[in-house]
């Protein structure tokens, strides 16, 4: 019959085992899809090395060593950096696509490495064009910096001449032990030892080498196992005040529309722009585990031996779940296009600005869990028994839409005072 395929050739399948149009495997058809635009990406002569340790960073709680001296020193630790210090300046989206790629191949590391763009932003605009030459020697020499400063950090100074004598812990601090520099918020005490009031609270940046600082790998979290989110203890450290500036971290967004700044790029508040990078992280990792789900589905069999694809709510799953993902990474896009617009049109950018950005990838990342929940729901006790990717990836994932930057309750919150004309809270 005229069309028919030959007895030797093989009918081209999906991974639900019945002829496909297109001839393509479950995971490319999510690709084909959900594609993920790779044209360019700094990143991509290291992803096949990423992608083959991403198993044993998750076991061993460390990414590859030699993954790490791979990207440092690349123009991909310069791309959050302008071009008069330096850096390759590269766009809010483009940096998105690259920690997109890495991401569906091992999140941890992506997670580093998404900490060090957002943070090196934060500490441009903190220490302003009076320090550009030492950014400069950063960026140039392609080093890599974390800000050990979250919940429960607690690092005071206690002036002695023209120095800081530093002692505490700063928390939180992702991939300080991959990391050349650490930023340090520090309060200020008197004679008694206790912090001064008014609060002067003050900021600097230290080599990680600097003596009398520890690095205490104290990450335990049930995923991004690689992601050396540890602890940073100070004992004794001297620091110049003149090295030292003053941190407005709780006002900072406010502050930076009117400060001093190398460039204009840094008037963006570096909360709103980790929001969409790590949205973009969110879309890479979810359309992974949906693309190997997928493939994976046609093999799979229920209980009564029939096949787990010819279920109908097997099905609907995963078209919810595309959906979700697809629906995700268009708003991604989208906010990310809008503030590259808005800093090359040299707009500073005001609180409602501000509140879009983080609102619009807050809910992107909230359609993510859904889809990685319907995936889990799809996957089964299967999924639970055997382990593998997709249970590493769904521990990943756990962390990104409770992490504080893009936890809804947060931003919503803040989203709704705005609306209804109350005062913003700190953070």
């Amino acid at each position: 019959m005229a069309g028919a395929p030959e007895a030797d050739e093989p009918t081209p399948t999906s991974a639900a085992g019945e002829p496909d149009d297109l001839g393509l495997t479950g995971l490319e058809l999510v690709e084909h899809f959900s594609p993920a635009p790779a044209e360019g990406l700094r990143i991509a002569p290291f992803l096949d090395a990423i992608e083959a340790q991403a198993e044993t960073a998750d076991r061993t709680r460390s990414v590859s060593s030699e993954v790490i001296e791979a990207i440092r020193g690349t123009d991909f630790m310069r791309m959050s950096a302008t071009r008069n210090i330096g850096g390759v300046e590269e766009t809010m989206l483009h940096m998105g696509r690259e920690l997109e790629a890495v991401a569906a191949r091992c999140p941890s590391l992506a997670w580093c490495l998404w900490n060090h763009l957002c943070v090196f932003h934060l500490f441009v605009g903190s220490v302003g064009p009076d320090q550009q030459d030492f950014l400069t020697h950063v960026v140039t020499n392609g080093q890599w910096v974390s800000f050990p400063g979250g919940a429960r950090s607690s690092v005071y100074g206690r002036v002695e001449g023209d120095q800081a004598i530093l002692n505490g812990t700063g928390r939180w601090g992702t991939g300080a032990r991959y990391a050349d520099y650490c930023g340090v918020a520090f309060a200020i005490t008197g004679d008694d030892g206790k912090p001064v009031r008014p609060m002067d609270i003050r900021f600097t940046i230290l080599p990680t080498t600097t003596e009398g600082m520890k690095i205490d790998p104290s990450w335990d979290g049930a995923g991004l196992r690689a992601s050396a989110t540890d602890d940073v203890h100070y004992t004794d450290v001297p620091v110049k005040l003149s090295d030292c500036v003053a941190w407005f971290g709780a006002n900072r967004a406010e502050s930076l529309r009117t400060v001093p700044v190398v460039h204009h790029r840094y008037r963006e508040d570096w909360v709103g722009i980790s929001d969409l990078w790590l949205s973009f992280m969110a879309v890479g990792l979810v359309r992974r585990a949906l693309a190997e789900a997928a493939d994976a589905a046609g093999g799979r069999r229920v209980i009564i031996g029939g096949k787990m694809v010819d279920r109908p709510t097997v099905q609907v799953n995963f078209g919810r779940a595309a959906s979700l993902l697809a629906a995700a990474a268009a708003a991604t896009e989208a906010a990310c296009n809008d503030v590259d617009r808005r800093i090359a049109a040299g707009v500073v950018p005001d609180e409602a600005d501000y509140l879009r950005q983080m609102a619009v990838t807050t809910m992107a990342v909230e359609q993510l869990d859904e889809a990685m929940s319907l995936l889990h729901r799809t996957q089964g006790g299967t999924a639970l028994r055997e382990g593998g990717a997709f249970d590493r990836r769904y521990r990943d994932f756990r962390a990104m839409p409770v992490h504080i930057n893009v936890h809804q309750d947060r931003v919503t919150h803040q989203l709704g005072r705005h609306l209804l004309g109350l005062e913003l809270n700190p953070f």
